[in-house]
């Protein structure tokens, strides 16, 4: 009752797969799996004569445009990420929401923080007020000796604007808009920014920038080898461990292309499997009743071997 699919070791360089997990990623065209599958012999420790039954042809279908392609282009967008996160580097300081505040004049605006600069206010004198029918538009008064507003913002941890009560007859000295969908769209880019700080290779980064290409090169090496075998398994209907273009991969891996040439070759490449994917001869998908008595088959042949 305590079935166990897989175990691997604190880094994950290392995984055992129960037989019944391991035929279902066979069937699933996960890219690990069938590369395993198609290891040359004289790079085998050890195999066990059953799994001699387990042929990457029972298995190469369609599937594989999603998996090793669409694995690849995870991988794209990853170092899209990557290359904007590099080229675009954000401050420790969080902004605050005043930053994404505009007073209107005329037929443009100013930032709220040099208006209030400009004429000697503290935000925590202003009072806001919404105007109907104007989203995230606000009139502004200034409070006087007789009256004191909330401020425009409680404090530099407030997450939006706040409005104070304004009395009857008291006239807005100006306008002011809040780009809150900017400032939502910062905070969370803020956020995925610097928790990949945090959990970032130190080592990968600093070759990333070492290599003046800004982007994760061996990721990428990784990602046209995906799309080199998606190609040749719709259109060859085998799989090649050992890589004709190795020297290719590896200047990829040494960082000797740029960023966006890659890119573009890589969209090229995602073009020509989705119209190989439309003629392969493979099946859409492995037969399962075909999986599942391989499976059957393993298993009886090993608990009659070990009584």
């Amino acid at each position: 009752m305590d079935y166990i699919p897989q175990i691997s070791n604190e880094t994950n360089d290392i995984v055992f797969y129960e037989l019944r997990r391991f035929i279902e990623l066979c069937y699933l065209n996960n890219p690990n799996i069938l590369e395993l599958l198609a290891t040359p012999e004289d790079k085998i420790i050890f195999k066990h004569p059953l799994m001699d039954n387990v042929l990457p042809e029972y298995f190469i279908s369609k599937k594989c445009k999603d998996t090793f392609a669409g694995y690849a282009m995870t991988q794209i967008k990853k170092a899209r990420g990557l290359n904007k996160k590099i080229l675009n580097p954000m401050l420790k300081k969080k902004k605050g929401i005043l930053e994404f505040c505009y007073i209107i004049r005329g037929q443009g605006s100013i930032p709220a923080k040099k208006w209030l600069e400009k004429n000697s206010f503290l935000q925590e004198d202003c009072g806001l007020i919404n105007i109907p029918h104007m989203r995230d538009m606000y009139g502004l008064y200034h409070s006087n000796n007789k009256i004191q507003y909330k401020g425009i913002v409680k404090s530099e941890h407030s997450n939006d604007v706040q409005l104070s009560s304004i009395p009857k007859g008291e006239k807005p000295i100006a306008y002011l808009s809040f780009n809150k969908d900017g400032y939502i769209k910062y905070c969370k880019d803020y956020k995925e920014y610097w928790d990949w700080v945090e959990k970032r290779s130190e080592a990968r980064y600093e070759n990333t920038i070492s290599s003046g290409k800004n982007y994760d090169a061996k990721n990428m090496m990784h990602t046209f080898r995906l799309l080199d075998m998606a190609e040749e398994i719709l259109k060859d209907q085998k799989i090649n461990v050992r890589r004709k273009n190795r020297k290719e991969l590896l200047d990829i891996r040494k960082g000797q292309f740029e960023y966006d040439d890659l890119i573009l070759q890589a969209e090229e490449k995602i073009n020509i499997i989705h119209q190989l994917w439309k003629s392969s001869a493979l099946p859409e998908a492995p037969d399962k009743e075909n999986a599942n008595a391989l499976l059957m088959e393993i298993r009886k042949k090993w608990y009659l071997e070990n009584k």
